[in-house]
Protein backbone atom coordinates (compact mmCIF):
# COMPACT_ATOMS: atom_id res chain seq x y z
CA UNK A 1 0.00 0.00 0.00
CA UNK A 2 3.32 2.57 0.71
CA UNK A 3 4.29 2.40 -2.97
CA UNK A 4 0.99 2.17 -4.84
CA UNK A 5 0.32 5.60 -2.93
CA UNK A 6 3.62 6.82 -3.33
CA UNK A 7 3.72 6.39 -7.03
CA UNK A 8 0.39 7.75 -7.55
CA UNK A 9 1.03 10.83 -5.98
CA UNK A 10 4.33 11.09 -7.99
CA UNK A 11 1.95 10.48 -11.03
CA UNK A 12 0.19 13.49 -9.97
CA UNK A 13 3.14 15.41 -9.75
CA UNK A 14 4.31 14.70 -13.26
CA UNK A 15 0.77 15.13 -14.58
CA UNK A 16 0.66 18.34 -12.82
CA UNK A 17 4.20 19.49 -14.08
CA UNK A 18 3.26 18.43 -17.45
CA UNK A 19 0.31 20.09 -17.75
CA UNK A 20 2.29 23.44 -16.93
CA UNK A 21 4.83 22.55 -19.47
CA UNK A 22 2.33 22.32 -22.09
CA UNK A 23 0.50 25.74 -20.70
CA UNK A 24 4.22 27.87 -20.48
CA UNK A 25 4.76 26.40 -24.10
CA UNK A 26 1.22 27.80 -24.98
CA UNK A 27 1.48 30.79 -23.38
CA UNK A 28 5.00 31.50 -25.23
CA UNK A 29 4.09 30.37 -28.71
CA UNK A 30 0.73 32.66 -28.24
CA UNK A 31 2.58 35.44 -27.81
CA UNK A 32 4.78 34.87 -30.34
CA UNK A 33 2.58 34.23 -32.90
CA UNK A 34 -0.16 37.21 -31.86
CA UNK A 35 -1.06 39.78 -33.46
CA UNK A 36 0.74 43.12 -33.90
CA UNK A 37 -0.69 45.06 -31.01
CA UNK A 38 1.55 48.70 -31.70
CA UNK A 39 -1.67 49.72 -33.35
CA UNK A 40 -3.18 50.39 -30.15
CA UNK A 41 -0.30 52.80 -29.34
CA UNK A 42 -1.39 54.82 -32.23
CA UNK A 43 -4.11 56.57 -30.70
CA UNK A 44 -1.24 58.39 -28.15
CA UNK A 45 -0.24 60.08 -30.94
CA UNK A 46 -3.16 62.50 -31.49
CA UNK A 47 -3.94 63.90 -27.93
CA UNK A 48 -3.40 67.71 -27.61
CA UNK A 49 -0.89 67.07 -24.61
CA UNK A 50 1.57 65.90 -27.75
CA UNK A 51 4.42 68.74 -28.54
CA UNK A 52 5.81 69.61 -31.71
CA UNK A 53 8.60 67.73 -32.49
CA UNK A 54 11.71 69.36 -33.59
CA UNK A 55 14.19 66.64 -33.61
CA UNK A 56 14.43 63.45 -34.86
CA UNK A 57 17.10 60.20 -33.50
CA UNK A 58 17.08 56.86 -34.87
CA UNK A 59 19.23 54.29 -33.19
CA UNK A 60 19.94 51.14 -34.29
CA UNK A 61 22.14 48.80 -32.28
CA UNK A 62 23.53 45.73 -32.91
CA UNK A 63 23.42 43.01 -30.05
CA UNK A 64 24.17 39.61 -32.67
CA UNK A 65 27.44 39.32 -31.92
CA UNK A 66 30.50 39.30 -28.83
CA UNK A 67 30.37 42.73 -27.15
CA UNK A 68 31.42 41.87 -24.14
CA UNK A 69 33.46 44.13 -22.47
CA UNK A 70 34.99 44.86 -18.95
CA UNK A 71 35.89 48.06 -17.00
CA UNK A 72 38.83 49.30 -15.04
CA UNK A 73 37.36 47.36 -12.15
CA UNK A 74 36.97 43.98 -14.47
CA UNK A 75 33.53 44.58 -14.34
CA UNK A 76 31.60 42.84 -17.58
CA UNK A 77 28.55 45.04 -19.52
CA UNK A 78 27.03 43.89 -22.97
CA UNK A 79 28.14 47.23 -24.87
CA UNK A 80 24.61 46.92 -26.85
CA UNK A 81 22.84 46.76 -23.71
CA UNK A 82 24.57 49.39 -22.38
CA UNK A 83 23.86 51.36 -25.16
CA UNK A 84 20.39 50.70 -25.39
CA UNK A 85 19.73 51.90 -22.04
CA UNK A 86 22.10 55.40 -22.58
CA UNK A 87 19.58 55.85 -26.24
CA UNK A 88 16.40 55.36 -23.61
CA UNK A 89 17.88 57.66 -21.26
CA UNK A 90 18.56 60.56 -24.02
CA UNK A 91 14.93 59.70 -25.49
CA UNK A 92 13.48 60.69 -22.10
CA UNK A 93 15.33 63.92 -21.60
CA UNK A 94 14.21 65.51 -24.69
CA UNK A 95 10.62 66.59 -24.57
CA UNK A 96 10.71 68.40 -28.21
CA UNK A 97 11.92 65.17 -29.99
CA UNK A 98 11.01 61.40 -31.07
CA UNK A 99 13.22 58.97 -30.63
CA UNK A 100 13.30 55.68 -32.56
CA UNK A 101 15.63 52.57 -30.50
CA UNK A 102 16.16 49.46 -32.88
CA UNK A 103 17.92 46.65 -30.96
CA UNK A 104 18.96 43.60 -33.01
CA UNK A 105 19.18 40.69 -30.59
CA UNK A 106 20.74 37.07 -30.64
CA UNK A 107 18.64 34.16 -31.80
CA UNK A 108 17.33 32.81 -28.67
CA UNK A 109 14.86 30.16 -27.50
CA UNK A 110 12.85 28.90 -24.55
CA UNK A 111 13.53 25.56 -23.09
CA UNK A 112 16.06 25.38 -25.69
CA UNK A 113 12.76 24.67 -28.41
CA UNK A 114 11.04 27.51 -28.67
CA UNK A 115 12.07 30.51 -30.62
CA UNK A 116 11.67 34.02 -28.88
CA UNK A 117 11.49 36.85 -31.11
CA UNK A 118 15.09 38.67 -31.33
CA UNK A 119 14.54 42.36 -32.07
CA UNK A 120 13.06 44.69 -29.80
CA UNK A 121 11.46 47.87 -30.93
CA UNK A 122 10.75 51.48 -29.16
CA UNK A 123 9.63 54.70 -29.51
CA UNK A 124 9.46 57.86 -27.73
CA UNK A 125 7.94 61.02 -28.23
CA UNK A 126 8.27 63.95 -25.70
CA UNK A 127 10.15 62.26 -23.21
CA UNK A 128 7.39 59.46 -22.98
CA UNK A 129 7.39 55.92 -23.88
CA UNK A 130 4.51 55.20 -26.30
CA UNK A 131 5.52 51.74 -27.68
CA UNK A 132 7.50 48.85 -26.57
CA UNK A 133 7.62 45.82 -27.95
CA UNK A 134 9.36 42.51 -29.37
CA UNK A 135 9.35 41.38 -33.28
CA UNK A 136 10.98 38.67 -35.56
CA UNK A 137 14.16 40.02 -37.48
CA UNK A 138 14.11 39.99 -40.96
CA UNK A 139 14.50 35.91 -41.30
CA UNK A 140 15.57 35.75 -45.05
CA UNK A 141 17.81 39.09 -45.73
CA UNK A 142 19.36 41.94 -44.17
CA UNK A 143 16.22 44.04 -45.59
CA UNK A 144 15.32 45.54 -42.71
CA UNK A 145 11.72 45.28 -43.45
CA UNK A 146 10.19 45.23 -40.28
CA UNK A 147 12.06 47.69 -38.68
CA UNK A 148 10.79 50.04 -42.15
CA UNK A 149 7.50 49.48 -40.60
CA UNK A 150 7.48 50.71 -37.09
CA UNK A 151 9.23 53.98 -38.59
CA UNK A 152 6.85 54.46 -41.32
CA UNK A 153 3.90 53.69 -38.96
CA UNK A 154 5.03 56.09 -36.14
CA UNK A 155 7.33 58.59 -37.88
CA UNK A 156 5.90 62.24 -36.75
CA UNK A 157 3.76 64.23 -39.25
CA UNK A 158 5.26 67.68 -38.84
CA UNK A 159 4.81 70.46 -40.93
CA UNK A 160 8.48 72.13 -39.35
CA UNK A 161 11.81 71.54 -40.44
CA UNK A 162 12.85 68.62 -38.02
CA UNK A 163 17.02 67.82 -37.10
CA UNK A 164 17.23 63.85 -38.09
CA UNK A 165 20.08 61.94 -36.70
CA UNK A 166 20.60 58.85 -37.80
CA UNK A 167 23.11 56.79 -35.25
CA UNK A 168 25.00 53.15 -35.76
CA UNK A 169 26.24 50.89 -33.55
CA UNK A 170 27.69 47.68 -33.96
CA UNK A 171 31.36 46.23 -35.40
CA UNK A 172 32.80 47.07 -38.44
CA UNK A 173 30.29 47.08 -41.26
CA UNK A 174 31.65 44.88 -44.41
CA UNK A 175 32.09 46.51 -47.99
CA UNK A 176 32.01 43.07 -49.77
CA UNK A 177 30.79 39.77 -48.68
CA UNK A 178 29.30 40.35 -44.93
CA UNK A 179 28.97 36.78 -44.48
CA UNK A 180 28.36 35.70 -40.52
CA UNK A 181 27.66 39.82 -39.56
CA UNK A 182 24.94 38.19 -37.27
CA UNK A 183 25.87 35.65 -35.68
CA UNK A 184 22.46 33.74 -35.42
CA UNK A 185 22.50 33.62 -38.76
CA UNK A 186 26.00 33.36 -40.25
CA UNK A 187 25.20 32.66 -43.79
CA UNK A 188 22.93 35.91 -43.93
CA UNK A 189 25.18 38.79 -45.27
CA UNK A 190 25.22 42.49 -43.93
CA UNK A 191 27.05 44.85 -45.91
CA UNK A 192 27.33 48.83 -46.51
CA UNK A 193 25.02 48.45 -49.20
CA UNK A 194 22.75 46.92 -47.21
CA UNK A 195 22.29 49.62 -44.84
CA UNK A 196 22.44 52.27 -47.61
CA UNK A 197 19.19 50.36 -49.33
CA UNK A 198 17.33 50.75 -45.92
CA UNK A 199 18.60 54.22 -45.69
CA UNK A 200 16.96 55.03 -48.76
CA UNK A 201 13.38 53.60 -47.80
CA UNK A 202 14.03 56.12 -44.38
CA UNK A 203 14.49 59.03 -46.26
CA UNK A 204 12.02 58.36 -48.52
CA UNK A 205 9.56 58.97 -45.84
CA UNK A 206 10.87 61.92 -44.58
CA UNK A 207 13.81 63.36 -46.07
CA UNK A 208 17.88 63.68 -45.93
CA UNK A 209 19.39 63.77 -42.06
CA UNK A 210 21.56 66.43 -41.46
CA UNK A 211 24.10 63.72 -39.13
CA UNK A 212 25.07 59.99 -39.23
CA UNK A 213 26.72 58.50 -36.64
CA UNK A 214 28.85 55.62 -37.10
CA UNK A 215 29.70 54.00 -33.96
CA UNK A 216 31.83 51.44 -35.25
CA UNK A 217 35.18 50.37 -36.03
CA UNK A 218 36.86 51.39 -39.68
CA UNK A 219 34.02 53.55 -40.63
CA UNK A 220 35.57 56.15 -42.22
CA UNK A 221 36.73 54.90 -45.64
CA UNK A 222 35.94 56.30 -48.86
CA UNK A 223 33.12 53.35 -49.74
CA UNK A 224 31.42 53.90 -46.88
CA UNK A 225 31.18 57.31 -46.55
CA UNK A 226 30.76 57.34 -50.50
CA UNK A 227 27.49 55.31 -50.23
CA UNK A 228 26.15 56.58 -46.92
CA UNK A 229 27.18 60.49 -47.94
CA UNK A 230 23.84 60.12 -50.07
CA UNK A 231 21.52 60.47 -47.25
CA UNK A 232 23.40 62.84 -44.84
CA UNK A 233 24.95 66.32 -44.77
CA UNK A 234 27.78 65.07 -42.24
CA UNK A 235 28.52 61.76 -41.28
CA UNK A 236 30.71 61.43 -38.18
CA UNK A 237 32.91 58.24 -37.89
CA UNK A 238 35.90 56.67 -37.05
CA UNK A 239 38.72 55.54 -39.64
CA UNK A 240 40.45 53.70 -36.99
CA UNK A 241 39.87 50.99 -34.84
CA UNK A 242 36.62 51.88 -32.35
CA UNK A 243 34.78 50.15 -28.82
CA UNK A 244 30.79 50.39 -29.33
CA UNK A 245 30.82 51.59 -26.35
CA UNK A 246 32.88 54.69 -26.58
CA UNK A 247 30.91 57.29 -28.58
CA UNK A 248 30.26 59.71 -25.96
CA UNK A 249 26.34 60.44 -25.95
CA UNK A 250 25.71 63.37 -23.57
CA UNK A 251 25.60 65.81 -26.00
CA UNK A 252 22.39 64.07 -27.59
CA UNK A 253 20.53 64.71 -24.15
CA UNK A 254 18.25 68.05 -24.41
CA UNK A 255 19.09 68.88 -27.60
CA UNK A 256 17.17 72.00 -27.79
CA UNK A 257 19.36 73.41 -25.66
CA UNK A 258 23.05 71.97 -27.27
CA UNK A 259 22.02 72.13 -31.33
CA UNK A 260 20.11 75.11 -33.33
CA UNK A 261 19.16 73.87 -36.56
CA UNK A 262 21.08 76.57 -38.08
CA UNK A 263 24.35 75.47 -37.23
CA UNK A 264 24.26 71.42 -37.37
CA UNK A 265 28.00 71.85 -38.54
CA UNK A 266 29.39 72.98 -35.24
CA UNK A 267 27.41 70.51 -33.91
CA UNK A 268 28.58 67.75 -35.20
CA UNK A 269 32.23 68.92 -34.85
CA UNK A 270 31.22 69.40 -30.67
CA UNK A 271 30.17 66.21 -30.47
CA UNK A 272 32.99 65.02 -32.13
CA UNK A 273 35.61 66.60 -29.21
CA UNK A 274 33.58 65.53 -26.87
CA UNK A 275 33.46 61.45 -27.91
CA UNK A 276 37.54 62.26 -28.76
CA UNK A 277 38.36 63.51 -25.32
CA UNK A 278 36.66 60.46 -23.82
CA UNK A 279 38.12 57.80 -25.59
CA UNK A 280 41.52 59.80 -24.83
CA UNK A 281 41.29 59.68 -21.34
CA UNK A 282 40.16 56.20 -20.88
CA UNK A 283 41.97 53.79 -23.45
CA UNK A 284 45.75 53.72 -25.26
CA UNK A 285 45.39 52.54 -28.20
CA UNK A 286 45.32 55.13 -31.19
CA UNK A 287 42.10 57.33 -30.73
CA UNK A 288 40.48 58.87 -34.33
CA UNK A 289 37.26 60.55 -34.55
CA UNK A 290 36.16 62.49 -37.82
CA UNK A 291 33.54 64.53 -38.86
CA UNK A 292 33.12 64.43 -43.32
CA UNK A 293 31.12 67.13 -44.87
CA UNK A 294 29.69 65.35 -47.58
CA UNK A 295 29.61 68.01 -50.57
CA UNK A 296 33.06 68.76 -49.46
CA UNK A 297 34.69 65.41 -49.77
CA UNK A 298 33.08 64.84 -53.11
CA UNK A 299 36.22 65.18 -54.50
CA UNK A 300 38.36 63.51 -53.37
CA UNK A 301 35.75 60.79 -53.53
CA UNK A 302 35.13 60.68 -57.27
CA UNK A 303 39.10 60.94 -57.84
CA UNK A 304 39.94 57.76 -55.63
CA UNK A 305 36.70 55.86 -55.96
CA UNK A 306 37.32 53.48 -58.81
CA UNK A 307 40.92 52.75 -58.04
CA UNK A 308 40.02 52.04 -54.42
CA UNK A 309 37.04 49.75 -54.99
CA UNK A 310 39.00 47.49 -57.93
CA UNK A 311 41.56 47.23 -54.52
CA UNK A 312 38.93 46.26 -52.24
CA UNK A 313 37.90 43.39 -54.80
CA UNK A 314 41.08 42.32 -55.49
CA UNK A 315 42.19 41.85 -51.96
CA UNK A 316 39.27 40.42 -51.01
CA UNK A 317 38.95 38.03 -54.06
CA UNK A 318 36.15 35.20 -54.07
CA UNK A 319 36.56 35.06 -50.26
CA UNK A 320 32.87 35.75 -48.13
CA UNK A 321 35.77 37.22 -45.61
CA UNK A 322 38.38 39.78 -46.08
CA UNK A 323 41.56 37.50 -46.21
CA UNK A 324 44.50 37.37 -43.24
CA UNK A 325 47.14 38.92 -45.63
CA UNK A 326 44.91 42.09 -46.03
CA UNK A 327 44.75 45.45 -43.10
CA UNK A 328 43.90 48.64 -42.71
CA UNK A 329 45.71 51.62 -43.03
CA UNK A 330 45.88 55.70 -43.57
CA UNK A 331 45.19 56.15 -47.47
CA UNK A 332 47.52 58.98 -47.24
CA UNK A 333 50.45 55.61 -47.00
CA UNK A 334 49.06 54.38 -50.28
CA UNK A 335 50.78 56.85 -53.33
CA UNK A 336 47.33 56.47 -55.28
CA UNK A 337 45.54 57.72 -52.78
CA UNK A 338 47.34 60.67 -51.40
CA UNK A 339 45.59 63.38 -53.16
CA UNK A 340 45.63 67.07 -52.78
CA UNK A 341 41.99 67.09 -52.37
CA UNK A 342 42.56 64.41 -49.45
CA UNK A 343 42.23 67.07 -46.47
CA UNK A 344 39.29 69.04 -48.24
CA UNK A 345 36.14 68.23 -46.05
CA UNK A 346 37.37 66.38 -43.40
CA UNK A 347 37.78 67.51 -39.48
CA UNK A 348 40.50 65.19 -38.02
CA UNK A 349 40.80 64.12 -34.46
CA UNK A 350 43.72 62.30 -34.11
CA UNK A 351 45.72 60.89 -31.17
CA UNK A 352 48.51 58.73 -31.66
CA UNK A 353 48.58 54.46 -29.42
CA UNK A 354 50.59 55.12 -26.31
CA UNK A 355 52.81 52.01 -26.94
CA UNK A 356 53.70 50.02 -29.94
CA UNK A 357 55.39 50.91 -33.52
CA UNK A 358 52.07 52.91 -34.21
CA UNK A 359 52.82 55.69 -31.56
CA UNK A 360 55.41 57.26 -33.91
CA UNK A 361 52.50 58.09 -36.94
CA UNK A 362 51.59 61.92 -35.37
CA UNK A 363 48.81 62.24 -38.23
CA UNK A 364 45.78 60.62 -40.26
CA UNK A 365 44.45 62.12 -43.46
CA UNK A 366 40.74 60.71 -41.42
CA UNK A 367 40.02 58.23 -44.49
CA UNK A 368 40.92 54.50 -44.25
CA UNK A 369 41.94 52.35 -46.73
CA UNK A 370 43.27 48.41 -47.65
CA UNK A 371 46.06 47.00 -48.77
CA UNK A 372 47.68 43.69 -49.13
CA UNK A 373 50.83 42.72 -46.56
CA UNK A 374 51.58 39.85 -48.33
Amino acid sequence: MPYKHKRIIMNAVYSILGRSFVYIAFIVLLSSCSADLSLQHETQLTGESLQAVQYSMVFIIHGDGDYVYHDTTGNEYNADEVTVEKAKAIAMQNPHAEVFIIHQKPKRHFLFIFPLKDGEFYYYRNGQLIVNESYWRDQEQSSFKNEFEYYRRFRADSKNEMVNIFLYFGHEIPELGGMGYDASYPERAFTVHNLANWMKDLTGVSSRFDIIVLSTCYGGTPYTIGTLGTFSQYIIASPENLHLSYFDLTLLERLELSLNYDDVQTFTKRFAQQAFERLTDEIQTAVSIVVYDVDQVKDYHQSIYKNYENTLRAIRGDSRFYPAAAEHCDCRDIPDFDLPSISAGVDVLYRPARFGKAKNKQYHSGWECWRNIE
